[in-house]
């Protein structure tokens, strides 16, 4: 039985490790892949390495973003683009059946899009994130013992009605009040002292890793990532294009899946404390 065309959507602004996560995809034990490197508005080096990767892999294509944000940076100076409209940009050129993401400064274990595709039809899930790890360069070519580790901890896997509480708890109060309304109210009046707490009941995150969950091509008709003010689960700093997304996906389809494994490896100062020691689980 073949298996069906998996898109993976790769946004990129500057960063200089691109060639590492689009080779950690490459490398996935899934091989029905198409991999879209999208440039958000790139540097001149971060396009030459994108090139360099169509040049090596049939299954790459590179676009750029026809367009700059110009709201990417926010008052402060922080990037709250962070890739959101290169992503839906993305959408636009995906052919697969099932899409997901990879942050060009991040990777995969080899075996992550083939884990989360096979729980997904084993759990008839339209969306379904796993978990990360900190990167680790020794780990690229490694992949993850998941019968193991599913065998060992009961607690592994987050169902859809747990997922929808969350959702439910972290939306502001005033949200269903104000329905399409809230788009109109300025982030900075959202996070105001006296007010937050009707647009942050909770500042809880997605559980999992909400930068590459593995979703339905369906969910795009229905769900794109939406711009700082027309979110309903932002973070406090005008960030959360992820959790946003994997929140509304959650909540629109009632069907999304969380399971505890470390399969991506993020580029963070210290390890997740939640798997602290999985190095031994590692393949």
């Amino acid at each position: 039985m073949s298996r069906p065309l998996i898109s993976v959507i790769i946004p990129t602004h500057s960063s200089t490790t691109l060639d590492i996560a689009v080779k950690s995809i490459c490398k996935q034990t899934y091989k029905n892949l198409e991999i879209i490197i999208v440039g958000d508005n790139p540097k001149e080096e971060t396009e030459r390495l994108a090139k360099e990767c169509v040049a090596r892999d049939s299954r790459i294509k590179y676009y750029r973003l026809p367009h700059d944000d110009p709201k990417r940076f926010n008052k402060r100076g922080r990037n709250i683009n962070a890739g959101y409209s290169a992503r839906n940009y993305g959408f636009e050129k995906v052919t697969g059946e099932w899409i997901t993401f990879q942050d060009a400064d991040d990777a995969s274990l080899l075996n992550r899009i083939e884990v989360q595709y096979k729980l997904a039809l084993q759990y008839n899930a339209t969306h379904l994130c796993v978990d990360w790890q900190q990167f680790n360069p020794e780990y690229l070519e490694k992949a993850l013992n998941v019968q193991k580790i599913l065998k060992e901890h009961s607690d592994a896997i987050i169902l859809p009605e747990g997922i929808i509480t969350l959702a439910k708890n972290t939306k502001g109060i005033i949200i269903p009040i104000l329905g399409p309304l809230n788009k109109y109210i300025p982030f900075e009046w959202k996070r105001l002292r006296i007010i937050n707490k009707l647009f942050f009941k909770s500042l809880a995150p997605y559980p999992g890793t909400g930068n590459s969950p593995l979703f339905k091509r369906s969910v795009v008709e229905k769900v794109r990532f939406r711009a700082l003010p027309n979110r309903i689960w932002p973070s406090f700093t005008g960030r959360g294009a992820d959790r946003d997304f994997n929140f509304q996906v959650a909540e629109t389809f009632k069907n999304s899946y969380v399971f505890k494994l470390p399969l991506y490896l993020w580029r963070q100062n210290s390890q997740n404390v939640e798997y602290v020691g999985y190095n031994k689980y590692l393949i």
